[in-house]
């Protein structure tokens, strides 16, 4: 454990940001998988469309780079349609 006062808070800190980036990521994923189980029906371009707004929060909040964010939109869209 860190004794001094700024490390500390920055511990605090750190630890509140890493749950945040958890439930980010989390959600990213779960909208994710939801996308890939829709694939063929009906519901996959309501499915993939939640799942990229949920990749490009992740990327605008930092939790993944941005052109990872791309790349995860590009294969998921890919395995989506391919279902068709």
């Amino acid at each position: 454990m860190a004794n001094i006062k700024s490390a500390i808070k920055r511990n605090r800190q750190n630890e509140k940001r890493a749950e945040a980036n958890k439930a980010v990521r989390s959600r990213m994923r779960t909208y994710t998988k939801k996308a890939l189980e829709s694939a063929g029906t009906d519901s996959a371009d309501d499915a993939l469309r939640l799942a990229y707004k949920h990749i490009d929060k992740a990327a605008v909040k930092g939790v993944i780079h941005k052109n990872a964010a791309a790349r995860k939109k590009s294969r998921l869209a890919k395995a989506v349609h391919s279902g068709d």
